[in-house]
């Protein structure tokens, strides 16, 4: 995607970031007519030529794929505090944190990169609808604010961005996460199907399905537009695909607003603030710092999305303040960097998967199985313990068990030999809505760019940890129910961020008093300013965010236009 037209200043509209939200934004306003500038702060990327190491083997990068302890301790150190996240394969586009300093209170992992796509090329592509168990939690146990929009709100959008998106999987008919437009699944492989088979005979409401991800397992060019093609199960997925086959921006949402002849996308370039005029009460435009010369421009638009991702929105917003939002942009209520949240894991199980020893199977299929949350749906799954609940992602493999001191023909003969199945349970965690949680900006201190630095203070609490216990033990109880042997658990506590779907800190909400969005996502004070990243979440639910954020975002730019061509706007 090549930038075009960069001396223009005056645009429709401009979408701050080009990620999973960003992209989508940038190519609904594009079809819709809107001259539309992307403004992203790191480089440029380009689909398959810039994935450098996308058809690499281990043994063709350096320290066969991993990342010396000098250079992490040097680059890396809180990007890479899980141990192993930072590759050779995926570092391209993981930020160092060297050049992009936070502070914290308490312990926070930013996971992110600067580039054109995001983290829309190295996501974990699961997609999950969201149904009313999550949207009317918080009313029903009094938790924070109710969210202003309910399943019905956004069911038609889910079902327009699954259809674009292309996501596999398999309808299992339950409520608490609703089936979608899906294409066909990646089956379970055998030991995985015997797994659902003997967790359903004893425990009926936890279902075993295959993950549902944005990976094309079918391919057509009518529906899935831009640069894309089947999936070639090869799960390099992180290092971006060459084929396309998983959704990203390079592959689908760029490619598509590129065609309109609308869109103009500005690499290098740091969103500084959200401008305003008192005069008209709405924002007029950007101004942008220049990241390789520190030159400062103001683009103006119409109309402004905010898809920078929860934590670079909000701090966008934050460092935007006039005498009217002395405390930053549309934080009339003070809620504004607040009620930040995750997703929580670091908690499982995993042993032998006995049997099966005479089957294998082909291929490298980027997911496994999915155990959607079966705690608190309902009257017979409520706990007493703690609210909301978790789901399981996991998968069951086999490969070659070759001791140390194997060499020579013994070697050869052994790595050709798989060993037994082996099953790994990860559970995922609902963090609620704290208010204490939160992120500000320390106007003390300065990054490169002169920006103020970005600071965590967010921690789990009581009803976390109480959650982690149950589906530590939950998970045992299935593995014990499908005869796995030398079953092994775990409950190593992370900080929030490690799971990579931050979430909150510019809450969508009815009344102004408590949140900084209205049920269309635009800012209460400032109409022309939408927010449809993760931002805007008001609570975080138990499913993989993102085919939320493009739902909502798809919804905003609906909405955007209608008020726009009635003159509302």
């Amino acid at each position: 995607m090549k930038t075009e037209d960069t001396m223009n200043t005056q645009y429709d509209a401009i979408v701050v970031g080009s990620g999973i939200s960003g992209g989508y934004a940038a190519m609904e306003l594009c079809k819709k007519g809107y001259k539309t500038l992307v403004l992203e702060r790191g480089r440029d990327v380009e689909h398959i030529s810039d994935y450098e190491t996308a058809n690499d083997d281990n043994w063709d990068l350096p320290y066969n794929g991993r990342v010396p302890k000098k250079e992490i301790d040097a680059h890396y150190p809180k990007q890479n505090r899980l141990s192993w996240w930072v590759n050779q394969d995926n570092k391209p586009f993981i930020n160092k944190d060297d050049e992009y300093p936070y502070e914290e209170l308490s312990r926070f992992d930013w996971i992110r990169g600067h580039h054109v796509g995001g983290r829309s090329i190295m996501w974990g592509r699961h997609c999950y609808r969201w149904s009313d168990i999550d949207f009317e939690a918080n009313k029903k146990e009094g938790i924070a604010i109710d969210w202003p929009i309910r399943y019905a709100d956004i069911e038609p959008w889910y079902d327009q961005v699954e259809t674009f998106v292309g996501v596999s999987g398999q309808a299992e008919g339950l409520k608490q996460v609703p089936d979608g437009k899906f294409l066909k699944p990646f089956e379970l492989n055998c030991a995985e199907q015997d797994f659902r088979e003997k967790v359903n005979a004893k425990y009926p409401e936890r279902v075993v399905t295959p993950g549902r991800i944005a990976n094309l397992s079918e391919y057509d060019p009518e529906v899935h537009l831009g640069t894309r093609g089947q999936c070639q199960t090869r799960n390099r997925c992180w290092r971006g695909c060459p084929f396309g086959a998983y959704f990203s921006s390079q592959s689908a949402t760029l490619p598509v607003a590129h065609e309109t002849g609308n869109l103009t996308v500005r690499p290098f370039s740091i969103a500084a603030e959200v401008c305003y005029d008192p005069k008209t009460q709405k924002a007029t435009g950007v101004r942008v710092i220049d990241a390789n010369t520190g030159e400062e421009t103001v683009f103006t638009a119409r109309i402004i999305f905010c898809n920078a991702s929860t934590v670079g929105t909000t701090a966008l917003l934050l460092n935007s303040r006039s005498e009217r939002f002395p405390n930053g942009m549309g934080n009339d209520s003070g809620e504004l960097g607040h009620n930040l949240m995750d997703h929580h894991y670091g908690m499982g199980a995993g042993g032998t998967y006995p049997g099966f020893e005479d089957v294998y199977y082909q291929g490298r299929k980027a997911n496994g199985f999915y155990i959607p949350r079966f705690r608190n749906i309902d009257d017979e799954t409520k706990r007493a313990d703690y609210l909301r609940g978790f789901g399981y992602q996991g998968n069951i493999s086999r490969g070659a068990h070759v001791p140390e001191e194997t060499i020579g023909v013994e070697l050869k003969e052994t790595i050709f030999k798989p060993g037994p199945y082996n099953v790994s349970v990860a559970c995922f965690g609902e963090m609620l809505p704290y208010h204490e949680n939160r992120m500000f900006l320390d106007f003390e201190k300065r990054d490169q760019h002169g920006m103020p630095i970005i600071t965590f203070d967010a921690k789990l609490r009581d009803n976390e940890m109480k959650l982690r216990e149950d589906g530590v033990q939950c998970a045992v109880e299935m593995l014990e129910a499908a005869g796995v042997k030398n079953i092994w658990s775990y409950n190593d506590l992370t900080a929030p961020g490690a799971c990579i779907h931050e979430m909150g800190t510019a809450r969508m909400g009815s009344d102004p008093k408590t949140s900084v969005l209205n049920k269309w996502n635009q800012i209460h004070a400032v109409p022309n300013v939408f927010v449809t990243d993760g931002a805007c979440m008001t609570s975080s639910g138990t499913q993989n965010p993102s085919i939320t954020y493009m739902a909502l975002t798809a919804r905003a730019v609906d909405y955007a236009d209608k008020q726009i061509k009635a003159g509302k706007l």
